[in-house]
């Protein structure tokens, strides 16, 4: 009997791992995604440091110029009434300069005072002067038609003619338009004729205005009178 001989085995192939090429996709995606990841913050990151850099930028303020830097105010500035007025008044009027003194003739606030307040002013500022006080002359006489600007822009200001009528008299009643009163700086000029005043018949008349300046003849002998509070106090304003 004929022996059949039996094909021989077929060859058993060794099984790859199918996990393994899934596996190094996940990771490699997920280094591209880490990748883009940092590249998108680091552009976002660039993008706000460039924004806030130019935002900073146009709000700095330049660097200042010290030869155009403004100017500190007067140092005489009128504290009361407004030493200066619109276009519509000039000095012919009574405005009053910067720098302007009692004996500054040729300015029309002064060489209108009252003769006798305007000789007892010299004199006191001539003692005054040896102690280092000037006497800056802030308002002086003024024209009908500058003291009642002067009332008008003050009614503007405090809302009122009562409330104005408290530093600013009409052109009816201001001592200012008959050359009777003077408006004296700065501060050392005004704590020297408080003190000494009263000898040369110069004295203050109203409390809120320590500026404010009138002849008062016999105050050499009797003293001051006593201040109104302001002006509405004052008969004269009433007249």
């Amino acid at each position: 009997m004929m022996q059949t001989s039996s094909p021989p085995p077929a060859r058993t192939m060794p099984r790859r791992n199918r996990r393994l090429p899934v596996v190094g996709l996940i990771i490699f995606v997920a280094a591209m995604i880490a990748a883009l990841g940092y590249q998108w913050q680091n552009a976002a990151s660039s993008s706000v440091s460039s924004g806030a850099s130019r935002s900073s930028g146009s709000s700095a303020a330049p660097p200042s110029n010290p030869s155009k830097a403004p100017l500190a105010p007067s140092p005489n500035a009128h504290r009361g009434e407004r030493r200066d007025a619109s276009d519509a008044s000039g000095e012919a009027d009574g405005v009053v300069p910067d720098g302007v003194t009692v004996f500054d003739d040729e300015i029309p606030a002064v060489a209108k005072l009252d003769s006798d307040l305007l000789r007892a002013l010299r004199r006191a500022a001539t003692d005054a002067a040896e102690s280092g006080a000037e006497f800056q002359v802030n308002s002086g006489w003024r024209s009908k038609e500058y003291q009642n600007q002067l009332f008008r822009e003050a009614v503007s200001k405090y809302g009122s003619e009562d409330r104005a009528a408290r530093w600013v008299a009409t052109a009816a009643t201001s001592p200012h338009v008959s050359g009777d009163a003077v408006d004296i700086g700065p501060s050392n000029a005004t704590a020297w004729l408080s003190e000494h005043g009263a000898e040369y018949g110069l004295c203050q008349i109203y409390e809120n205005e320590p500026w404010h300046y009138e002849l008062r003849a016999n105050a050499n002998d009797r003293g001051c009178p006593r201040m109104y509070a302001d002006p509405t106090e004052d008969p004269r304003m009433h007249q």
